[in-house]
């Protein structure tokens, strides 16, 4: 390992230290939430069963346009495609930056966790480049945050039907975002996803052949092997040892993996840009690698981009810069004027 390699990995470190109110969330099945029952004792093998029919199923990620909203100044409030038992999330919020007189706009959807000013300058810098910029918040954060929660938990946890529905639950809200845009007049729609906003909207842009482009910063192939491996999420692994083994929770979370959409691409290719962290310990370089080939395999269309830095790092100086350096070039030419 090289100096410079060491130093990247221990800042990693530190950065994933600063938040002192982790805790471990308990395991459940969550069938409940998927609105399943169990199949006599064996909770494991309806939630495979599911996976498998929605994986079979063309129309997991389908939703209607929305029918109502309320939009002020710049603020757009919908209600979500999901209704859940948590109020507080059943709003989907999503602020707008509009570019005068543009007919472009893209979706940005940040990270897991993320405050109400992640993304922002991103944001900003798009709309003065020209392009509209929409940046929605995700389920179970910021506003959507449960009274009993100080961290979005409920998001990515040990609670398998949870995730499951709470992740198809971000990926239909960036959809019906999309319909209403163009509704609106944008005639070119593209989407920005991070980290866990990268997952969303690769889904959705894999989905919605109205979505033109997009750029996913942080790439991997499977949802549960980046929660079992990953630096970010060893709490909720903390909660999954000992419940389900890795093979298991590989299928069980299936339908919201990247790997399985990716052959898909092929039929309908559109521009698009992937981003990796050389020395990402969320998103293990391993788990990128098997995105590539992937690829490679299927003869897709794309554009990638190393960041020599880490996943934590890519938010900080001067990673941050060379990272909005990447995706604004690359929607400035592939969202044409």
């Amino acid at each position: 390992m090289s100096v410079y390699e060491r130093w990247i990995t221990s800042r990693e470190r530190s950065l994933t230290l600063r938040d002192t109110n982790r805790r471990i969330m308990p395991f459940d099945w969550g069938l409940e939430w998927l609105g399943e029952a169990p199949t006599g004792s064996a909770p494991l093998s309806t939630l495979k069963e599911y996976a498998d029919r929605a994986m079979r199923n063309g129309d997991f990620f389908a939703v209607d346009p929305m029918k109502e909203y309320v939009l002020k100044d710049d603020l757009l409030e919908f209600p979500s495609p999901i209704q859940t038992p948590y109020p507080n999330n059943n709003t989907a919020y999503c602020r707008l930056f509009p570019a005068a007189g543009s007919r472009q706009a893209v979706i940005v959807v940040p990270q897991w966790n993320a405050n109400s000013e992640s993304h922002a300058g991103l944001c900003k810098l798009l709309r003065r480049l020209g392009i509209t910029a929409a940046r929605l918040c995700l389920p179970y954060h910021e506003a959507r945050l449960p009274p009993d929660s100080i961290r979005a938990d409920y998001m990515v946890s040990p609670n398998l039907g949870r995730t499951l529905q709470s992740t198809r639950q971000a990926v239909l809200e960036v959809r019906q975002l999309a319909a209403w845009l163009r509704e609106m007049g944008y005639e070119r729609i593209g989407v920005v996803g991070s980290s866990i906003g990268s997952c969303v909207t690769f889904l959705a842009f894999v989905n919605d052949l109205n979505i033109c482009t997009g750029v996913f910063n942080h790439v991997s192939a499977y949802y549960a092997d980046v929660v079992w491996t990953g630096l970010s999420t060893r709490y909720v692994r903390w909660g999954l040892e000992g419940h389900i083994s890795l093979k298991d929770l590989h299928r069980c979370w299936a339908p919201i993996s990247p790997w399985y959409s990716i052959p898909r691409l092929k039929q309908h290719q559109r521009p698009h840009l992937l981003i990796t962290a050389k020395y990402d310990l969320s998103f293990i370089p391993e788990l990128s690698a098997k995105v590539f080939e992937q690829y490679r395999d299927h003869g897709i269309e794309h554009q990638r981009a190393d960041l020599p830095c880490g996943h934590y790092t890519t938010a900080s100086f001067p990673f941050s810069y060379l990272d909005a350096w990447w995706i604004c070039r690359f929607l400035t030419r592939n969202l044409p004027r």
